[in-house]
């Protein structure tokens, strides 16, 4: 039924990663590219989306009106505007307004911008063939050359993921930080404790019993979302899998293995999440 998957896959990916590929290798092999880039993509997207949603919520539950009224707007706009609108406006927004790579921008030092994309220090080994060393990317003729690089449709997807679910997880968030009782809190600040003391040792941890379970939720969504890649072409598992049911014909088999790879990651999700839950949620900080 798989056989297939050892046939030469036949084309290219744009984007492969870590991973080494050409056309000539399996099918499995670019199936495998597919997944990596899922991964490459999701994984520092949900970093991103834990760390905006807990500034958001921190906002909305501000005492200074201003943050709640920034952070309010945040959220209803992100939260009821398709997912798939937010891609294709942050994608145009960067091959559009970004300089081409004759004059990339420096966003910092050693980190360059352009309609190339985003480019910056990569450890690797030395072109001597020695130590691993880190390489600086810079400003050439025609190009940015040196480091590594991320695509423009990478760095569109990845907005978009972190920015849509952030504002969910916001929500979620400021659930759990007012399922706190207020009466641990003054008992914090009566004992002498500061402000960053009663959010970082009294509030979030007796919040993450309410959290985790409805962010765990959210974070499968994401690592679900990121199939939208494919309306910006940066080369997914959706995306690798709909070339390669092209190629061969094999529909049924090529949905079928890309349903089984995400409902893996699902799982594989949804189980951490619940060992973290057993562990600190449940009983609480150490």
């Amino acid at each position: 039924m798989l056989d297939f998957l050892t046939q030469p896959a036949g084309f290219d990916i744009g984007e492969t990663g870590l991973l080494l590929y050409d056309s000539a290798q399996p099918l499995w092999r670019a199936m495998l590219v597919g997944v990596g880039n899922t991964l490459r993509v999701s994984l520092p997207a949900l970093i991103m989306a834990v760390a905006i949603g807990l500034t958001v919520a921190l906002g909305r539950t501000s005492r200074v009106v201003g943050w709640r009224v920034m952070a309010g707007i945040y959220v209803d706009t992100i939260r009821n505007t398709p997912l798939l609108l937010q891609l294709l406006m942050w994608y145009f927004l960067l091959i559009e307004w970004l300089p081409d790579s004759t004059q990339a921008l420096a966003v910092l030092p050693g980190i360059w911008l352009s309609k190339g994309g985003l480019a910056f220090p990569w450890l690797g080994p030395a072109e001597d063939g020695g130590a691993w060393a880190w390489s600086w990317p810079q400003q050439d003729t025609f190009n940015v050359v040196g480091g590594a690089a991320v695509s423009p449709e990478y760095l569109a997807l990845a907005l978009a993921l972190s920015l849509y679910t952030g504002a969910f997880l916001a929500e979620v968030i400021r659930g759990g930080i007012e399922a706190v009782p207020a009466s641990l809190m003054e008992a914090a600040e009566t004992l002498g404790a500061t402000r960053w003391q009663q959010i970082t040792q009294v509030l979030l941890p007796q919040a993450l019993r309410t959290i985790v379970p409805a962010a765990t939720n959210q974070f499968l969504n994401l690592i679900k979302n990121s199939s939208l890649a494919v309306a910006v072409g940066y080369p997914d598992l959706v995306s690798v899998g709909n070339t390669a049911l092209n190629q061969t014909g094999r529909v049924t088999e090529c949905v079928l293995v890309m349903m089984s790879v995400y409902l893996f990651m699902s799982l594989c999700t949804a189980a951490f999440m619940n060992w973290f839950n057993a562990r600190h949620a449940v009983k609480g900080p150490a």
